[in-house]
């Protein structure tokens, strides 16, 4: 018997995990495919309070999302840094208006402010966004705020949920939910999805934290459940570093249609994004749309000396934020609420909805306060502020510095392939990954496939889809070695995944990209 079942290996459902087991809960985590698959490996990589929030005036999401993000800092130094970002102004007003605001965000940070937010002249801004438009140039502000590795951060807290006694499975999916007599959830009916093999699985808690599918949880509970999520999706597109020169980011507050776009150096190359698109369907692989794409290009190449083109892009991708709906008819995600929400069905089902990456830590210490009362589990403070991440490393070494984001981890790389030469060939000329890093997240990252891979331990897709194309098959072969696998699932590996990457490749205007799988 298991005090807590979490269904869901997404950012909430880990965070969870991770506050359960400290707490010293016996806990479980079920994930259906791999750990931040869907939405938490999609984000725009940003630790942020949400200046777009503070805009709107929510004051009270702000103050949360910018405490969360100095522990975030704090308890995860090897996944989470400072960056600095520059909004360029071409009116004077806008300057004064955008400054005073995030001077506001500043001090609305206390104790857990990055650095002093600045008002500058057009020389500063031409120096530190070298590419940026010219052209009616008044000034700028910069201001600080925090940039991370979203699925490496996911795979850490599973480690770290593992370190606390917890257990956390990945390719195990929660097919139905148990219940007594009285109707009272006791637990889950579960399937891996490797092997075919069903459990029933007992537990004292049952939390559904599976973002955009947590409707498809609920019914399971109450088959007429109206949807309490509305799905929006934010699309990201990837382009080589020489479109922003330099560590800044840059940051327009308002474009065109109202919304907010950032440009943000990662890993070498430059993330544009996001959109806010409603939509009524979701998928497990959600397919950006042209318009959105357009948009995107378009919006940053009238602040950008070079413009990005389609050519130009290395990889476009595209997750879906599980915004809590509540019932809510609104065609405008601007309508709905940004902030989490706790739903206790009268079956004892718990649902844990909405919020972002940066809040995860609040939304799971306040789920885990009402899992205590709906378990009648004995009471236990959360613990979870100060402790640290998987892979926390406070001086990060030079000698590491390819393999930075593993954090404490780097050296136990670095010496699998000293004590292996022949794993430490790259596995790309263009990137620094050598096939040490495969065999270290297969056997101590549960990485299970070659997305499992490229996609979340390496972020390879994400960066240059072509590239991780070309490096399938070697990680393909690595992992059969690993895992014990053949010939064919070799090959079903490579097929599978070129299929996957080649919908992160941008096609010409008149290609039509194939519809993504519907879920109702």
């Amino acid at each position: 018997m298991w005090d807590v079942v979490i269904i869901g290996g997404g950012a909430t459902g880990l965070g969870v995990a991770v506050d359960a087991a400290a707490r010293g809960y016996k806990t479980l985590l079920l994930e259906q495919v791999d750990f931040a698959k869907g939405t938490s490996s999609r984000s725009t990589k940003l630790v942020h309070g949400g200046v777009r929030y503070l805009a709107q005036g929510d004051i009270s999401l702000v103050y949360e999302a910018l405490r969360e993000r100095g522990l975030l800092l704090q308890n995860a130094p090897h996944l989470v840094s400072v960056q600095p970002f520059v909004i360029p102004s071409y009116s004077w007003f806008n300057k004064l208006f955008y400054g005073i605001g995030l001077k506001v965000y500043d001090w609305m940070a206390g104790r857990y402010r990055l650095n002093k937010t600045s008002l500058v002249g057009k020389a500063t801004v031409q120096r530190l966004l070298p590419n940026v438009k010219q052209e009616g140039l008044k000034g700028g502000i910069v201001y600080y705020d925090g940039q991370f590795d979203d699925a490496r951060l996911a795979v850490n807290l599973a480690q770290t949920c593992v370190e606390q006694g917890g257990v956390v499975l990945n390719y195990m999916k929660v097919d139905d939910l148990l219940k007594n007599a009285a109707g009272k959830v006791t637990g889950v009916r579960a399937q891996d999805m490797e092997t075919g093999q069903e459990f029933t699985i007992n537990a004292k808690v049952v939390i559904n934290a599976t973002g955009v599918f947590v409707n498809e949880v609920l019914q399971m509970d109450t088959p007429n459940q109206e949807p309490l999520v509305r799905p929006s999706q934010g699309v990201h597109v990837v382009v080589n570093s020489s479109f922003l020169k330099g560590d800044n980011a840059l940051m327009l507050p308002k474009t065109p249609d109202g919304r907010v776009l950032f440009a943000v150096p990662w890993y070498g190359h430059v993330l544009f994004g996001t959109t806010d698109t409603p939509l009524d369907s979701y998928s497990l692989e959600p397919t950006a749309l042209e318009q959105e794409i357009d948009f995107i290009l378009q919006t940053a190449g009238q602040y950008l000396e070079r413009k990005p083109t389609r050519k130009d892009v290395l990889s476009v991708f595209a997750g879906l934020r599980p915004l809590a709906a509540l019932g809510k008819d609104s065609g405008s995600t601007k309508e709905i609420s940004r902030s989490h929400k706790l739903i206790m069905a009268p079956s004892g089902l718990i649902t844990v909805t909405g919020g972002k990456w940066t809040t995860y830590r609040k939304m799971a210490e306040d789920t885990m306060g009402k899992a205590i009362k709906i378990g009648g589990l004995p009471a236990k403070a959360c613990n979870t502020v100060s402790l640290k991440i998987h892979g926390a490393l406070l001086n990060k070494s030079d000698n590491f510095k390819n393999l930075s984001f593993y954090g404490a981890d780097a050296h136990r790389v670095a010496a699998l392939a000293a004590k292996h030469p022949e794993l430490g060939v790259k596995l790309h000329k263009s990137f620094p990954y050598i096939e040490a890093e495969v065999v270290w997240a297969a056997r101590n990252e549960m990485a299970r496939t070659v997305e499992d891979v490229l996609a979340r331990r390496l972020r390879v897709l994400f960066l240059d889809a072509k590239a991780a194309i070309e490096m399938a098959p070697r990680v393909a072969a690595i992992l059969a070695d690993e895992l014990t696998q053949d010939e064919i699932w070799q090959q079903r590996q490579i097929g599978t995944f070129t299929a996957l990457a080649s919908h992160y490749l941008l096609e010409p205007h008149n290609a039509t990209k194939p519809k993504a799988v519907t879920h109702i």
